[in-house]
This record gives C-alpha cells, sequence and structure tokens, in this order.
C-alpha cells in the first residue's frame, strides 16, 4: 500500500499536474483555453488482471483501490485529470431522509432498465416528507482520519473533508417514487399537487444546507473537486471575499442541478415544474452548474435565468451549433460525446474522431469542455478508452 502510494506523490509532484489546474482555473473564468478532456470510466468491471488487489481487510482494499484505479489512469489514459498528494478523509455526515423507499425492479440483463414501481398514491400529501435532521459521527471520523495517517504518514497528506457536492433533482426522484406515466399525466390534470410535492422536497434540501451551514461541515469544492457531472472545480473566483477561512457556506461552492427526466418536456413546463425550484435551490452558490443527459439547447434562454450559471451541460442528443449559439463564450460548453462510441461491436477509431471533431467544428468560440461519461461497456477492450483519450486530446490541441 505504501509502495502505490509512493507512486501517487511522485505522479501528484510533477510540473503537469501545475499546469494541467491553472488550465481548469482559466476554463472556468470563461478565458479561451484549449478545450479539456475527461474520460470517467465506468467499465472497471472489465479491467480484467490490470487491477488485481492484494490486500484483505475491508478498509485495506478500499484504499488499494483507490490508489490502483488511479495509477491505472495515469498510465493508460493521460487526460486532464490532476493527480494530487491528499487523501481525504471524509466526516460522517448523515441526515433522516424524506421518509420514502424507492421500489424498483431490476432486469436479468446487467446492462438491464430498471423499472421504478409507484410508491406515492393519488391522494399522498407532500408533507409526509419530514424535514431532515443532519448528524455527524465525529468520533467514527477520527478513527477512521487517524487509520488514514498511519498508513500514508510520510508519503501522502491526509486531510479531512465535509460535504462538497450538491446534486439537486427533485422531479428526477418524485418520478422514481410517482412513476413516470402517473408523474407526467399528474402535471396536466393536477399541477399543483405536483407543485405542491416540488416545493416540499425543495425545502427539505434548503434545510438540510441550513443544517450543514450551522455544523459547520461544508467543504471547499474549489479546487482538484467534479462539479455535478462535468469538469474541474478549480477556481480563485470561489471561496467568496469574505471567506473567514474558518467555517465554509454554500456561497463559497459550486452547486448542481438538473432534471434529466425532462428531455422532450417543453420549456414552459420545465420552468414550472423544474427551474422554479432550481434556481431557489442554485441561488445559495457561488457558482452553479446545470444539466446532465437530459439535451437543453433548446432551453438555454430559460436556464440562463439560473443564478451564478457557469457551467452547462450539452449532452450527446443537443445540436452543438444551436448549443454554442445560445451560450456563446459566456458560460462553459460542458460537452458530452455520446459514450457508444466506446461500446460499439467494433471500435471505429476514424468515427470517433470525425464525431468529436465535427462537434468541435460548430463550437469555435465557446469554453468548451469533454466528457466521456456514463461508459458501461467497452466490450473488454479498455484499449478503446486508452485510444479515445489519446485522440480526443490531440483534437482538443488542434482546437486550442
Amino acid at each position: 500500500m505504501r509502495d502505490l502510494a509512493q507512486r501517487l506523490a511522485e505522479i501528484a509532484a510533477l510540473p503537469v499536474q501545475r499546469e494541467k489546474a491553472e488550465l481548469w482555473r482559466r476554463l472556468n473564468r470563461l478565458e479561451r483555453v484549449r478545450p479539456m478532456v475527461l474520460l470517467q470510466n465506468g467499465t472497471w468491471h472489465e479491467t480484467g488482471d490490470e487491477i488485481k488487489l492484494e490486500s484483505e481487510d475491508a478498509f485495506a482494499r478500499e484504499q488499494e483501490w483507490h490508489l490502483r484505479a488511479a495509477l491505472y489512469q495515469w498510465e493508460h489514459m493521460r487526460d486532464d485529470h490532476v493527480y494530487e498528494a491528499t487523501i481525504y478523509c471524509p466526516l460522517l455526515v448523515r441526515d433522516t431522509g424524506m421518509g420514502l423507499q424507492t421500489q424498483a425492479t431490476w432486469p436479468d440483463h446487467v446492462f438491464g432498465a430498471r423499472q421504478f414501481n409507484p410508491i406515492i398514491e393519488d391522494d399522498a400529501d407532500p408533507s409526509q416528507i419530514p424535514l431532515p435532521t443532519v448528524t455527524v459521527d465525529w468520533e467514527e471520523t477520527e478513527r477512521n482520519y487517524q487509520r488514514l495517517s498511519e498508513l500514508y504518514d510520510g508519503i501522502l497528506t491526509v486531510a479531512k473533508r465535509g460535504v462538497n457536492g450538491h446534486w439537486f433533482a427533485v422531479m428526477d426522484q418524485f418520478i422514481e417514487w410517482r412513476g413516470i406515466q402517473n408523474a407526467f399525466t399528474d402535471m396536466l390534470d393536477r399541477p399543483a399537487w405536483v407543485r405542491a410535492w416540488m416545493e416540499r422536497m425543495t425545502q427539505w434540501h434548503l434545510s438540510r444546507l441550513d443544517q450543514y451551514e450551522a455544523l459547520n461541515v461544508l467543504a471547499l469544492n474549489n479546487g482538484n473537486d467534479g462539479v455535478g457531472p462535468g469538469g474541474l472545480g478549480f477556481t480563485d473566483e470561489l471561496p467568496q471575499a469574505d471567506f473567514d477561512g474558518a467555517q465554509v457556506r454554500t456561497r463559497d461552492q459550486w452547486g448542481h442541478a438538473a432534471t434529466q427526466i425532462f428531455s422532450l418536456v417543453s420549456p414552459a413546463m420545465h420552468e414550472e415544474f423544474a427551474l422554479t425550484y432550481e434556481r431557489r435551490m442554485l441561488s445559495r452558490f457561488g457558482l452553479a452548474s446545470y444539466g446532465c443527459c437530459e439535451p437543453l439547447d433548446g432551453k438555454l434562454d430559460l436556464v440562463k435565468t439560473i443564478p451564478n450559471l457557469r457551467r452547462v451541460s450539452m449532452s450527446p442528443w443537443v445540436d452543438p451549433a444551436r448549443g454554442a449559439d445560445g451560450l456563446g463564450a459566456d458560460y462553459i460548453f460542458s460537452y458530452k460525446p455520446n459514450p457508444a462510441i466506446i461500446g460499439m461491436e467494433a471500435w471505429h477509431e476514424d468515427l470517433a474522431r470525425s464525431q468529436l471533431r465535427g462537434a468541435l467544428e460548430k463550437t469555435r468560440g465557446c469554453v468548451v469542455e469533454i466528457l466521456m461519461k456514463d461508459l458501461h461497456t467497452c466490450r473488454r477492450e479498455p484499449w478503446r478508452m486508452w485510444r479515445w483519450v489519446a485522440m480526443a486530446m490531440a483534437l482538443a490541441e488542434e482546437y486550442g
């Protein structure tokens, strides 16, 4: 374990890490730098013999996996990930939840789609969702911290870290409980009832944020932190100028929201049932990110009303030219290529290059990041990802 940690520390000390961190800062300032590239690997189950864990203890195996995965990414996929000589010990922050438990039917196939079974009845009162109570297990946090400190002593820095990421998607959650057919019909037949549920769920999230601040369990996410489904959060615009260095507030952080289930819902209904509540949530944060898989190129006039908006997801289903026209150089164009290109029956690098080049041609003049994500299979050929990263990085340099 310590040998692995030493290798990571040596990688983290390379000048390229500082150089890439600065490129992310410039991108997040909306400067025109080359497109930044990240591949988020979701195909670890197909890595084969590349990663073999040797430790036996559950705690040690978790740490070993983290180290080996980072080293694997560095060795094979030199994208714009930034490697640091720090291991984070999360504060054990818990809440009492919303009191409803999602029920889903899972298919036999590993890639099959779940079916969410409705649990909210037609006459259900949204007040059944209790406001949360947030607690912190300081003793267990300290035990974990001491164990990590002993393991990495003299090699990696161990730092406690509180809540540093936020994902607000209340409609997506509601549909898991109500069922998509029911919920979409409700928006037509009983809009006030749906709005009441959105309001209660928003109150729940805002209450949790208030308690996070009161308990001082928030952490800055202005460094090597992923922002929603987008790029890294390196920025010198956060924390706020009046930050006291001791207590992080939501306005010192990035925040994120999305309503992925509204891909084909009209702009007016997106406003009524999603953005009305998402603005309230995101207005708490110093910088905001919006969207995930839903195509937003036809709704950008609404999206741009979000306070402090900086990053907008442009999913595989957008028209890049329309998205570029709507965002210009005023927001980060967070482009998501279609991950199916890596999971096709055969690898077609020329097709992958042509698709990405086409998007980059249409987004000239924009501030662009490229996120290859939602990978579920590489057909047990991890080298496809390696080749995609090399190709994407070459194009990024060309269009820089």
